[in-house]
């Protein structure tokens, strides 16, 4: 494998990078047999860990938003365990490995889910990939910490797990992360844990300040890290400063990774889904240049063809979603220069809607008012991709579009949680990763939708 492992340059978004890990397109995943079909008649590519020689799916299974049912068992977990037992299964057998959870997704019920699932297949059919997800300031001890790391291999129903992450390091400065991992001696017990073998791999996934990111790849010969979870598609390869002036554009990132040799694990490849549901004209110029692929598919071609991106993970909520990343992934036809500049032209059409940048990760969640943030925000975001937002009362589509905005606004968000409840308290704004100013979005949007509504 080192041939392959020191395949030559891929020019992509203007500069030259070294693979870390090879294109293994049909190269059989840990486990699995090389044959393994895959959806549209191809093979997995599977991308190589130079650290421990992992053979990973290029397309990693996102944990956050597994199927949920509209009543919840006794304990509050709503998820169609059902539903996740077949998502699994279909991934696995069509050549996917590596599934990312964490204690905080699905309301705490994912590594639950997923546990139940996995574990009725063979333990080295797959790659666990989950979270110290402390964010809470009663779980910095290291006692609470540890706990949640013994958890986690509780509920997932392993011994080992294959990729663990410091979760969301970023938010919160340097001061949050020495208090979350260093001062508390959380790092160095799961460094030994890595000696051990219980844990494989040790990473971080990054969010917000820069200097956090910084100062952990200049600590790198100390800490040694495996890999690191990045946010990258092609509105943030350059534009990520553009639309939160606290975040970094993914082009640095990756390449700061890229110089020390540590693998990309990439996250929000679709930008919370919102490259699938792009503004009708964009939507128009892509299926004009290749009418056979989905709107996500360039997305996905976009993040998977960077060398030593390791795998990147997509939220498969529905069947649909999954069989369309397998025929992307099966196998990744990288993309051409030609092509990539195409997508950064894209990338620069599309800065001129204002959409507000969530992701529904739904960490700004529960807020304390009971006010239901993300679909409030989504809804918005959701008519401005259409092209129905009601602007101009002259416009001859304004009362349809009016009505239309409206009336899916209040199916979409219960009245009692709507946005001109909010406070503006401020408390999920320390819990976003995106850096929105949630409160004044809330207000911008209240205020629109009550002039809206004054309007007839």
């Amino acid at each position: 494998m080192k041939d392959i492992n020191r395949r030559d340059f891929l020019k992509i978004a203007g500069m030259e990078a070294v693979s870390l890990g090879a294109i293994a397109t049909g190269c059989s995943p840990r486990g699995a047999s090389s044959d393994t079909p895959a959806e549209g008649g191809g093979q997995m590519t599977y991308r190589l860990n130079p650290t421990t020689g992992d053979k990973v799916s290029i397309l990693g299974y996102g944990c956050m938003r597994w199927p949920t049912k509209e009543t919840a068992d006794p304990d509050g977990n709503n998820i169609d365990q059902d539903a996740v037992n077949r998502l699994v299964d279909y991934a696995i057998a069509h050549g996917v490995n590596y599934f990312d959870t964490s204690p905080q997704y699905c309301k705490g019920f994912s590594e639950r889910a997923t546990g139940i699932a996995l574990s009725r297949h063979p333990r080295d059919k797959y790659f666990i990939a989950t979270k110290l997800s402390n964010f809470d300031e009663r779980e910095w001890s290291l006692e609470a910490s540890v706990a949640m790391y013994h958890n986690s291999l509780k509920y997932l129903q392993t011994d080992y797990i294959d990729y663990m992450l410091l979760h969301g390091v970023g938010m919160g400065g340097m001061e949050t992360l020495n208090a979350r991992y260093i001062d508390n001696g959380l790092l160095d017990f799961l460094m030994k844990e890595r000696e051990a073998g219980r844990i494989r791999n040790i990473g971080f996934s990054y969010h917000g300040d820069v200097k956090v990111f910084d100062w952990l790849l200049e600590n790198n010969d100390k800490y040694h890290w495996d890999f690191a979870q990045i946010q990258l598609n092609y509105i943030d390869w350059k534009h990520a400063k553009r639309i939160k002036p606290k975040n970094t554009n993914a082009e640095y990132l990756y390449n700061e990774l890229q110089k020390r040799g540590i693998p990309s694990v990439i996250m929000e490849p679709l930008l919370g889904g919102r490259l699938a549901k792009v503004p009708v004209h964009i939507a128009n110029r892509l299926q004009q240049r290749e009418p056979s692929q989905s709107i996500a598919s360039w997305a996905f071609r976009f993040a998977g063809s960077l060398p030593g991106v390791l795998t990147c993970l997509s939220g498969m909520t529905y069947m649909e979603h999954l069989q369309d990343n397998l025929k992307t992934y099966s196998p990744l036809q990288t993309l051409t220069e030609e092509e990539n500049r195409f997508l950064i032209e894209t990338a620069e059409l599309m800065m001129n809607y204002p959409t507000v940048p969530c992701n529904d990760c739904k960490y700004c969640m529960p807020c304390p008012y009971g006010i239901d943030i993300p679909a409030i925000l989504l809804h918005y975001n959701k008519c401005l991709n259409e092209d129905t937002i009601p602007q101009d009362a002259q416009d001859k589509d304004y009362r349809k579009n009016r009505r239309a905005y409206l009336v899916g606004y209040d199916r979409a968000v219960p009245k009692v949680r709507q946005a001109d409840h909010c406070i503006g308290c401020g408390q999920c704004v320390h819990h976003c990763p995106q850096g929105i100013n949630i409160p004044q979005q809330l207000h911008r949007i209240g205020k629109y939708i009550d002039k809206l509504r004054d309007s007839e």
